[in-house]
């Protein structure tokens, strides 16, 4: 009954997906006069005059592009317990995302409208369109696994009443009804900050439920049903969950890491379906089986704006509105929302499928590529390269990053990467060609400067023994969901590290 009840529930959501993506600038052009009327007695909207704008161009010309350390000051008063700054009232939840390894974390506010009418909002609409696909699905005749991460107290915020952590924990801790009806595993374990103490106990608690979908990060869900596998001593998940019919995953590429899945869960007809679900808001979702893009979310608290990637090193960039964009170019992605961010630069790179709808594809960070020698790779140039090489040579691939080898009296340049393989290529040699050989297909800047090893010579490669990245990771104090380990660099820091680490 509850499988029949929620399933209707979903469905209902349909027509307002429909509605988006029929008039997507229609959609667009009302969450700007909204966001623009409610900050309007807010700090940031009094700075900026937001009663006296009534269009997007005057929006443009009276609040600048925003990246984090312009806008933290707000933050900042926000998280010290000061009301109206960025939005209307008083900031109960900030998220804190260092998006990378970084040292520096990054605090985001998220707000009452947020929560509900941007993350709840998108993976209500998640579940529709999964839903709509699969018409026989059972998936609410089981539980579905989350893996979150933790919060704590705001120790900047006098009154103490604020909390700041992981998205993943406070959508968790602040989730409404139907969705706490269908997670697993208990809150208490589902929060808990160590993470090693975490996968041992949801293992446990979860190995005699009926798991039906799973929602993470690839590169940390993976780890549980390792672990899970070993602790029941069985070589396939569905042996223990033979229900599970769906991962929902998102934060980096599954790609490279689809054969990794395959090993753990055997099942053939095993689904795997992504969202761009970040701390700053859930921005898009898979709307068609099999496909590799998503559906941009254009009636979720949010207002997108787009800078050419070319124009990103310029003083003064061009900033594109969702009616100037094309399809198959890269741009950095600038939003304002309801959790009180005025265009702020994000730091991910995006690049449009199609426009009818408007679909995208995650191709990178702002600040992740390698552009030691104008060779320009970002990270979907990696990550098609090195899911090719492995397809390639047998392998499969469980993290990586990569970095300039830079110029040197008698030494060409180069790029150096660091790969943990759960299964190593049959051939190194034949691994490392592939992989040149797709940078070469899928960049032509790269193409160019690797032309006689011009400029760059072929990548070298280093592999790296089992568990490296974890290590490296939780010496740092990054283990969890909401980090990520940086694909490209223009410095060698994090290479360096981990070989050292490798070598110890």
């Amino acid at each position: 009954m509850l499988n029949t009840i929620l399933s209707l529930f979903f469905k209902k959501r349909l027509s307002q997906i429909e509605r988006f993506k029929n008039h997507p600038f229609e959609a667009q052009e009302i969450w700007l006069q909204k966001l623009i009327s409610d900050g309007q007695y807010t700090c940031f909207g009094q700075a900026h005059h937001f009663k006296e704008i009534k269009t997007a161009a005057q929006f443009r010309e009276r609040v600048p592009v925003m990246p984090y350390e312009k806008i933290f000051p707000y933050i900042e008063r926000s998280m010290r317990g000061e009301k109206n700054v960025l939005w209307p009232g008083r900031h109960m939840w900030f998220s804190k995302s260092s998006g990378t390894t970084n040292a520096r974390s990054k605090f985001i506010p998220v707000t009452k409208a947020s929560l509900h009418d941007c993350h709840f909002k998108g993976g209500l609409d998640l579940y529709s369109i999964y839903i709509s696909s699969y018409e026989s699905s059972n998936l609410w005749k089981g539980k579905g696994l989350g893996i979150g991460g933790s919060h704590q107290a705001n120790e900047w915020d006098p009154s103490g009443r604020s909390r700041y952590g992981d998205i993943s924990a406070i959508l968790m801790q602040c989730s409404p009804a139907w969705a706490r009806l269908i997670r697993s595993p208990s809150l208490p374990v589902a929060l808990l900050s160590n993470w090693e103490e975490k996968i041992k106990l949801m293992a446990q608690e979860t190995a005699r439920q009926n798991i039906t979908h799973i929602a993470g990060v690839p590169t940390w869900t993976v780890l549980l049903l390792q672990h899970l596998l070993k602790q029941e001593n069985k070589n396939s998940i569905e042996e223990i969950w033979p229900n599970l019919e769906v991962f929902f995953h998102g934060a980096v590429s599954f790609a490279p890491y689809k054969n990794l899945f395959q090993s753990v869960i055997k099942r053939p007809d095993m689904r795997y379906w992504e969202t761009y679900n970040a701390s700053e808001g859930f921005f898009g979702v898979q709307d068609v089986p099999n496909a590799s893009d998503m559906l941009l979310l254009l009636d979720h608290g949010i207002y997108y704006e787009f800078i050419p990637l070319e124009e990103m090193e310029k003083e003064f960039p061009a900033v594109l509105d969702l009616s100037q964009i094309e399809a198959g170019k890269n741009y950095a992605l600038v939003i304002s929302t309801n959790g009180g961010l005025w265009r702020y630069l994000i730091g991910d790179t995006i690049k449009f499928t199609s426009t009818k709808p408007f679909r995208i594809k995650v191709s990178g960070r702002t600040k992740h590529f390698i552009n030691a020698f104008g060779e320009e790779i970002i990270v979907e140039n990696a990550e098609e390269a090195i899911t090719r090489a492995c397809e390639k040579t047998g392998a499969v691939m469980a993290n990586y990053t990569a970095a300039p080898v830079f110029l040197d009296k008698g030494k060409q340049g180069g790029h150096e990467w660091v790969i943990e393989f759960h299964r190593r290529p049959e051939n190194m040699q034949a691994f490392v060609e592939a992989l040149d050989d797709t940078l070469r297909q899928v960049n032509s800047d790269y193409d160019a400067k690797r032309t006689g090893d011009l400029a760059l010579l072929k990548p070298k490669v280093h592999v790296v023994k089992e568990n490296t990245f974890y290590q490296w990771m939780k010496q740092r104090g990054k283990l969890g969901g909401q980090n990520k380990v940086p694909r490209l660099s223009n410095s060698r820091e994090y290479l360096e590290e981990i070989l050292s680490l490798n070598s110890g």
